[in-house]
């Protein structure tokens, strides 16, 4: 599915309200100025509310799933459908807010 591509300043959060941040960018392709991100990036999550004892929190996500058509330097971009699964929860990330110019698929 075609979605909006994820660059440095979206707002991307764990399901437990934790702030998420790319821990790599792509400064070769921007879009609203800023740089996008790609697939082989891993976020890093701070602010994670889930409790220890029930095995968080939130520490770092990985993305599994992102463009099929589009790619950056031979990587696939993120988009704002893309799918991202945090360590060690398990739990999602959630995209909440993107640039809204550039389409993807």
């Amino acid at each position: 599915m075609p979605g909006f591509l994820l660059h440095k300043g979206a707002t991307v959060q764990c399901a437990h309200a934790g702030q998420a941040q790319p821990t790599a960018t792509n400064p070769h392709v921007t879009v609203g100025g800023q740089p996008i991100v790609t697939q082989a990036g891993a976020y890093t999550v701070s602010g994670c509310s889930y409790p220890p004892q029930s095995g968080g929190p939130c520490a770092t996500a990985q993305w599994v799933s992102a463009a099929t058509r589009v790619t950056a330097n031979n990587q696939p971009v993120l988009l704002q459908d893309s799918k991202a699964v945090c360590t060690p929860t398990g739990t999602p990330l959630n995209i909440i807010m993107t640039q809204m110019r550039v389409k993807g698929m």
